[in-house]
């Protein structure tokens, strides 16, 4: 699955992933390859990146929204940083 994580500013993140783990407004879900498409609010809390199965990388947002679509996740997000 390919992932994109973009601020208004600047692109975080791009790159091929296993999955991610995103903290949606009624709590934490996960997006694996081949999801079904989805589009979700997303409240503050952490994003964690599933670089394969014994990696990640985190990165803490305030809020957003994520789309998945063709096996693409873009999370667009008001303000972030890596943990």
């Amino acid at each position: 699955m390919t992932l994109e994580i973009l601020t208004p500013e600047k692109k975080l993140y791009s790159g091929s992933v296993y999955g991610v783990q995103l903290p949606g407004i009624d709590g934490l879900f996960e997006v694996l390859d081949k999801h079904a498409p989805i589009v979700s609010a997303l409240g503050k809390g952490n994003v964690k990146i599933l670089i394969d199965k014994s990696s990640s990388q985190l990165f803490s947002i305030t809020s957003g929204f994520v789309e998945v679509n063709n096996n693409k996740a873009t999370v667009l997000v008001e303000g972030a940083s890596e943990l």
